[in-house]
């Protein structure tokens, strides 16, 4: 990427947790690019979270579905974006064992619809980029020890794990098979601002906050690499400038942490920043029933992109759990806008008849 003026870059799902972060840092930092945000708007999406630049010159929003292959054409012919950032997906496992359609019509059927409107609308200019943000879940589960490289093979678990893992098999084959100009990113768990509140950092701070109980499955002992959100948007900044195209690089916070010691770390920095005994919010830890296919351990390699491209996460985990504690506690108009009944509805349903007794 050379970094003309007027480069249109189109971002997909930036309405939602990862691109909104994304949006929010990238529109006032590059004013030379025109950013394109389209998102359906589905329920983890909210404009609230773009407030601070729905107005800037190099930003515009539409609402739409990449699962509607006429929709998109119109936006290339319009727009004719030479980047894509592709983060629209439905991300949340849970919802994908009770309810897969929408995650093979999102994750699968929506990526092939932009790499048909990429392959038929891109000429051969190496300008050209399509940036697929995927997840280390492709990968399945680890035991106690290794990382995920990026050599390491797919073996997804849950109906969200395989529909990320169908769409980057896609991805590779259109570079393989039509030289798209492709690039892949898969990260590990991300937290941070603006994320919706069904994902467990923020279930947690939210739910301790209105002292409600804190479900933590199993026992748990599952383990996760956490790795904060404005880390990964620079992250993806380094592979669009500087990665190789065709390659794939994993983005990690180098930072595991079980379930049950994350959850009691939350509730000793909440309760500092509260200024309040953190035994108030222990005492709510309920451990619920295990979901099916729970996979037991994530973990990233990422000395590629640290070794390749220079890249290095800024935040510790102290630093970015604090900020990001922070952030919710001075942010309740957002989160009361998030609460809708919809989404209340869904947590009882699916954390209600799993407490453990």
């Amino acid at each position: 990427m050379t970094g003309g003026v007027n480069l249109n870059i189109l971002v997909t799902g930036g309405a939602g947790f990862i691109g909104s972060n994304f949006l929010n840092y990238s529109v006032p930092k590059y004013p030379q690019f025109n950013f394109i945000n389209l998102d359906k708007l589905t329920y983890a999406a909210n404009l609230l979270n773009l407030k601070k630049i729905e107005h800037n010159s190099n930003y515009c929003f539409i609402q739409g579905d990449i699962v509607n292959y006429e929709f998109l054409s119109r936006i290339f012919e319009k727009y004719k974006p030479e980047i894509i950032i592709h983060f629209a997906a439905e991300s949340h496992v849970d919802r994908s064992i009770t309810g897969p359609a929408e995650f093979i019509n999102t994750n699968i059927i929506g990526t092939f619809n932009i790499l048909e409107a990429c392959r038929k609308y891109w000429d051969k200019s190496d300008e050209k980029v399509f940036h697929h943000v995927s997840t280390d879940e492709v990968y399945g589960s680890l035991g106690d020890t290794g990382f995920f490289t990026e050599d390491t093979g797919y073996n997804p678990s849950s109906p969200y794990s395989a529909s990320k893992a169908s769409s980057d098999h896609l991805v590779r084959a259109y570079y393989r098979t039509y030289k798209l100009p492709v690039k892949i990113t898969s990260c590990s768990n991300n937290y941070g601002p603006y994320q919706f509140p069904e994902k467990l950092i923020p279930l947690m701070i939210l739910n301790a906050v209105e002292s409600k109980p804190l479900p933590v499955y199993g026992k748990g002992e599952n383990i996760r690499d956490w790795l904060y959100v404005e880390d990964h948007c620079l992250a993806i900044w380094d592979v669009i400038k500087k990665g190789k195209t065709g390659e794939a690089y994993n983005i990690g916070g180098n930072n595991e942490w079980k379930n049950i010691d994350i959850v009691n770390k939350i509730c000793e920095v909440l309760a500092e920043e509260m200024d309040v005994d953190s035994s108030a919010f222990k005492k709510l830890i309920t451990f619920v029933k295990d979901r099916p296919g729970h996979d037991y351990r994530y973990a990233i390699d990422s000395t590629k992109i640290m070794r390749d491209l220079g890249w290095r996460p800024k935040e510790t985990f102290d630093t970015g759990l604090r900020k990001t504690i922070k952030w919710y506690l001075q942010n309740r108009k957002w989160v009361e806008s998030i609460k809708t009944g919809r989404y209340q509805e869904w947590l009882k349903a699916n954390y209600d008849k799993r407490i453990i007794l």
